[in-house]
């Protein structure tokens, strides 16, 4: 800093109070999503159970937070201005937190570089206010208020004006503002949360609401979820709740059907606290790694619960960064968790899948209405004719024709075989018959299924070449000549940890004196590789996300090339013994309902939504 006057010595300095703050608060207020987060993680903490925010140009110049919690009596409201004062821990142990606040810096840091306002009412107090602006504090007053807190936070940054440049539109701010709100309302399903745009003045507009849910754990959760995530994600969302090692994963993760363009629908908590977590984000990724392509990603809200000391929180000072002491056992636990509910869901698919279908059916429009009489309304039955009927029916419609025919421009057509109801009571049916060599038509009780007979059954023959794998290893290559790759001392202990995971998929390494590795065997299956490569990409797994999957990944698609090439192809034609055989496979295989890209195999239609697209209902 000096270098241009290097004779003068550097001179330390104490800070006073207001640039400290001022400081922190470009730490832990970084926009005004951040001073909304901290305010009703604070009305949280104080056990409210009705929360409303008001906001205004984004933010910028309104943020009004105001609930029913415990409040502050008027003595302890100068203390809650002062850094690191807090009432959520007593500084004794500071890995046992259970709470959303405990640093103490929220308001002293808002008050530092806003005008903020904050006005309590404790059980057995006055109510009371205390205003800072820009740093400064005045004292404590009486004023009106019921049980609660009201905090006011005015002209966000004004202190530092050159924060306000950083500032994006007042759109981005406020939806900025509601995926905050919206990741504390699935963390607290008890809690009302209301958020309100006052910006122009006035009464505003309520941009998003979430009463409180009452009930089971699972009822509350599942009904928040289907207001913030909506309706379509819980009806295809799976249930987890699972423990391991006293570490419990709950929440919902979405069938891989329903998937999504972007990360955007991934959500996870521990302890309640909403973070944003790479080994989690790996550990999703390896779950659904079989299931869906690189660019698809799933839909999930996963918690967990675990002993405050065994998960440091205290990593950053937004508090949206955690650290686990044995993150082996988290990472197992969401992979192992995951995929149990993937099998136990069997062959379902999305019931999006229909929706999209019907979606584009486009019935054509009704002609004008002619004067006639209205004929009697059509009434479907389940009950099949038998087949004299049905050729007599078929007569009295072609009277033109002598006797019934099978022969339909120029190919012989066999007449429907009987009905079999055992089939049709079954999830997909009976087979009805094959159009355009690809997809199969059966019937169920219910409605129809439209089966993609080359996607189902790759996924057949995938899922069995995996088992195989399972059940008799991964044949490994053995190398002429071991392949010596030099690496760093810290690169080579990292991946000899992960030795016995990689000799277990086939891949064999050993020490080489220095930070050298000798490569000695390769899995059989994936023929000639680049060990070198692929050594350095299981480094940068490991280092990213504490574990590697890459062997793995590559194993499983040799498998599912080899599922794609082997599987029935489109355009074969079908007997109705075949179809209905891979119809029962698909009821007995998990992840049936998707193929190895993660694309549906099967699209399932109701009967009430036929007859709606013919005018029926």
């Amino acid at each position: 800093m000096n270098s241009h006057v290097p004779n003068i010595r550097p001179v330390i300095r104490q800070l006073d109070d207001a640039a400290i703050n001022r400081i922190a608060a470009g730490e832990v207020v970084e926009r005004p999503s951040s001073a909304v987060k901290e305010l009703v993680e604070n009305a949280i903490d104080a056990g409210a159970r009705r929360i409303s925010i008001d906001i205004a140009d984004g933010g910028k110049t309104l943020i009004r937070v105001q609930d029913d919690g415990c409040g502050i009596p008027p003595e302890e409201l100068p203390l809650a201005l002062s850094r690191h004062a807090t009432s959520k821990i007593d500084g004794s142990d500071l890995l046992n937190i259970h709470s959303f606040g405990f640093r103490g810096e929220a308001l002293p840091s808002l008050g530092a570089v806003g005008r903020l306002t904050i006005q309590s009412r404790a059980e057995g107090y006055e109510a009371a206010e205390i205003s800072v602006d820009g740093g400064q504090i005045k004292p404590p007053r009486p004023c009106a208020l019921g049980q609660g807190t009201i905090v006011t936070l005015r002209d966000l940054f004004y202190a530092t004006p050159a924060r306000l440049k950083f500032m994006r539109s007042d759109r981005a701010e406020s939806q900025a503002i509601s995926d905050v709100i919206k990741r504390l309302a699935m963390a607290e399903p008890s809690v009302g949360f209301t958020l309100r745009d006052v910006s122009g003045g006035g009464e505003g507009r309520v941009t998003f609401r979430a009463d409180a849910q009452t009930g089971d754990l699972f009822d509350a959760l599942r009904e928040r979820l289907a207001t913030i995530m909506g309706r379509e994600f819980t009806d295809n969302a799976l249930p987890i709740d699972t423990e391991r090692e006293g570490v419990r994963l709950t929440g919902y993760a979405a069938l891989p059907t329903y998937s999504r363009g972007s990360a955007v629908a991934q959500y996870f908590f521990v302890n309640g606290r909403p973070v944003r977590d790479k080994l989690l984000i790996g550990a999703l990724r390896g779950a659904y790694a079989d299931f869906l392509s690189r660019d698809r990603h799933p839909a999930v809200a996963l918690f967990i619960d675990c002993d405050p000391h065994r998960v440091d929180v205290n990593v950053h000072p937004a508090k949206s960064e955690v650290r686990f002491r044995e993150s082996g056992v988290v990472r197992g636990l969401v992979v192992s968790a995951l995929r149990h509910a993937l099998a136990e869901a069997g062959h379902r698919a999305s019931t999006t899948v229909a929706s999209a279908t019907l979606g584009a059916m486009r019935p054509e429009a009704p002609e004008a209405r002619s004067y006639q009489m209205d004929r009697a309304p059509y009434r479907p039955t389940f009950e099949r004719p038998s087949a004299a009927a049905r050729e007599e029916a078929f007569r009295a419609q072609a009277p033109g024709f002598s006797e019934f025919s099978t022969e339909y421009s120029g190919r012989v057509v066999e007449p429907d075989p009987e009905p079999q109801p055992q089939a049709e009571a079954l999830p997909l049916g009976a087979a009805r018959g094959q159009v355009h060599e690809n997809y199969i038509i059966a019937q169920t009780e219910t409605g129809m299924v439209i089966v993609d007979q080359h996607a189902a059954h790759e996924r057949l023959v995938y899922e069995k070449l995996k088992r195989q794998m399972g059940e008799n290893g991964v044949a490994a290559q053995a190398l002429l000549i071991p392949e010596i790759i030099d690496l760093s001392a810290d690169d080579q202990a990292r991946l000899l940890e992960a030795a016995d995971d990689l000799s277990r998929l086939g891949l064999t390494i050993e020490p080489f004196g220095g930070g050298a590795i000798a490569v000695r065997e390769t899995p059989a299956l994936l023929g000639e590789v680049n060990a070198k490569a692929m050594i350095h990409d299981i480094l940068d797994e490991l280092a990213d996300n504490g574990s590697s999957q890459l062997v793995q990944e590559k194993l499983e698609a040799i498998l599912s090339r080899v599922a794609c090439h082997g599987s029935i192809r489109s355009g074969r034609r079908m007997r109705a013994e075949e179809m209905n055989a891979l119809l029962r496979e698909m009821e007995a295989t998990p992840h049936s309902g998707q193929c190895n890209h993660g694309r549906p195999t099967y699209v399932e239609l109701k009967l009430s939504d036929i007859e709606r697209l013919f005018g029926r209902t």
